[in-house]
């Protein structure tokens, strides 16, 4: 259990640049290192956690931990994970709950929010690549996107989109309130349950239905930030985001619900991977809901697009992160970084 810790406690603190480079990490650590298992095993591994809704890096530590120290092991492995993630992004939550409001604070959150508009739109971009692979999965995708636009509740565009992708590309092959703590873990529950193809397809769901009752834009998108100054899994943004909404507590029931499901997810689909992995419906139904989730940050990316990019300056701070992400590939952390020091500058020259 010491060594289990040791290996997931460093991870969480030093795991910084997203689910690529957490599985990259583990892969140096448990197969090179510690030798716990082969590599050959290993990608079985990630492919297990393609297979099953949830954050991927924080299924690759629970199925880890469970190989190498049975229930026990996969609790402390996945505990040790998340736990620097959720608290920083805790304290952090806290600072900008008593200080964001200071004009300090704006000029800052001016230059983020179009650096991490430019994130979620470099995620889809790189999402796309990979799930758009014929004619039929763009049109899948536009539709969901123009639902999701329309006005379709997120959860309903990707369920019915997968659906009919999966049926479609299967025959080629051959919102609820959360202003009290139980329905806050409800949601947060609902979308853990359900995620798949990125962290940022979170924001599809938080925007849908949270936004703007419960929190601004300008409050997601801070959260985004927030995710990304954190190692760890970029799903401990729902700690900021609960504490903003209920405080303590709602940091702790939003952070229970989006991590549950995939400890129960896991430990259960575990036995039963070497058969779905090899399924044809099953590889179908993944080709699927990688489009429904690249079309929901797609139009999440239009609608919170709209209330940030309304002046020059940020528009020109979007562009300039977007094209340092695309074209010279710049990690996301930069990103944000440069563009609160844009914001800064900005509002001293203003």
């Amino acid at each position: 259990m010491r060594e289990i810790a040791a290996v997931f406690l460093r991870m969480g603190f030093l795991g910084f640049g997203g689910p690529a480079a957490h599985v990259a990490m583990m892969e140096e650590l448990v197969v090179q290192k510690h030798r716990w298992l082969d590599r050959e095993h290993f990608l079985d591994l990630v492919g297990l956690t393609n297979l099953i809704p949830g954050p991927n890096s924080t299924e690759m530590a629970i199925h880890l931990g469970m190989l190498r120290g049975g229930w026990r092991g996969m609790l402390v492995a996945g505990t040790c994970f998340l736990a620097p993630a959720i608290l920083l992004t805790g304290i952090l939550a806290a600072l900008y709950a008593e200080y964001g409001h200071l004009d300090f604070a704006r000029a800052i959150q001016t230059g983020i929010q179009p650096a991490v508009l430019a994130v979620i739109l470099t995620a889809g971009f790189k999402l796309g690549k990979t799930a758009v692979k014929t004619p039929v999965h763009a049109v899948l995708g536009l539709l969901i996107a123009g639902a999701s636009i329309a006005g379709v509740p997120e959860l309903a565009a990707l369920g019915a989109g997968t659906l009919v992708g999966a049926v479609v590309l299967g025959a080629i092959r051959r919102r609820g309130q959360a202003n009290e703590l139980g329905s806050l873990f409800l949601f947060f529950l609902k979308v853990g349950s359900v995620l798949y193809g990125s962290g940022y397809v979170l924001v599809a769901f938080i925007e849908s239905e949270l936004v703007p009752e419960f929190l601004t834009k300008g409050e997601l998108l801070d959260a985004i930030a927030i995710g990304q100054f954190t190692p760890g899994p970029v799903l401990s943004t729902v700690t900021f985001i609960g504490y903003q909404i209920e405080g303590v507590a709602g940091a702790a029931v939003a952070t229970l619900g989006i991590f549950l499901p995939s400890f129960i997810l896991v430990a259960l689909a575990g036995p039963v991977f070497a058969r779905v992995r090899r399924s044809p419906a099953a590889a179908a139904f993944l080709d699927a809901v990688k489009v429904a989730a690249g079309a929901l940050l797609a139009a999440v990316l239009v609608r919170l697009g709209r209330g940030v990019l309304d002046s020059m300056p940020p528009v020109l701070i979007f562009v300039a992160a977007c094209v340092a992400a695309l074209r010279f590939r710049v990690g996301s952390v930069w990103l944000i970084a440069g563009g609160a020091v844009l914001g800064v500058g900005v509002s001293w020259v203003s």
